[in-house]
């Protein structure tokens, strides 16, 4: 007989249009402020506005925030290096949706 086992997963849904500051992003992504800006230096983010005070994130950089703050405590990746894993990511993220269309799923 097996044995199956389950696997419960917690989130939340983001709409895109919804904006964080940069005290947000650090409070829900687990990243610090510094970390965060680093990342936006390197290009892994975009926010609206001219200084981190003004700074806005999109609901999009939520997601890139999470996977950011995961790469850089979990693999000890640099801030240039989670900007390009970030890129690819996307990347792999096009091709696969691009493949689905072409396949018809």
């Amino acid at each position: 007989m097996k044995n199956s086992e389950i696997t419960y997963m917690a989130g939340q849904i983001v709409d895109e249009d919804v904006e964080f500051t940069l005290i947000d992003m650090s409070r829900i992504s687990g990243a610090s402020t510094e970390d965060i800006a680093l990342w936006v230096a390197e290009g892994a983010f975009e926010p609206k506005g001219a200084g981190p005070q003004e700074w806005r994130f999109s609901g999009a950089s939520l997601w890139r925030a999470r996977t950011a703050f995961r790469l850089a405590r979990d693999l000890q990746i640099n801030a240039p290096g989670i900007a390009l894993a970030l890129d690819l990511l996307d990347k792999i993220e096009a091709l696969k949706t691009k493949s689905k269309r072409r396949s018809g799923n």
